[in-house]
């Protein structure tokens, strides 16, 4: 088997923003949890999903590594294809990372702000 999954941001409730990228402006709260999974549930701003895929969590795997005090790196697979990388600095609240698939590449400057 391979090694134990980082989760340095397990037990953490976070939401976060984009202004670009496929998900433009919509807030979404992450709950990383310490069995490896991430679920995660669009709580505002953006263009709204169908109220059938509102109540709907996502859920999938994740790891994040802690790079320097207060810095982690996360990235997940969604089940939409989209891959999310992103550096979550918690000292100052800011994102950076890239969302993609097999045809889109996008890089990403966001905020955060604890749930």
């Amino acid at each position: 088997m391979g090694e134990k999954p980082c989760l340095s941001l397990a037990g953490r409730t976070l939401r976060w923003t984009f202004p670009g990228g496929p998900t433009g402006n919509a807030i979404y709260e992450h709950d990383f949890r310490a069995d490896g999974t991430v679920e995660w549930r669009q709580v505002g701003g953006g263009a709204q999903q169908p109220p059938s895929n509102v109540a709907k969590e996502k859920q999938t795997r994740y790891e994040s590594f802690e790079v320097a005090a207060g810095l982690h790196l996360v990235s997940y697979l969604a089940e939409s294809g989209y891959t999310l990388t992103v550096l979550v600095n918690l000292n100052d609240g800011v994102l950076h990372g890239f969302a993609s698939n097999d045809k889109q590449w996008y890089p990403l400057v966001g905020t955060l702000s604890l749930g």
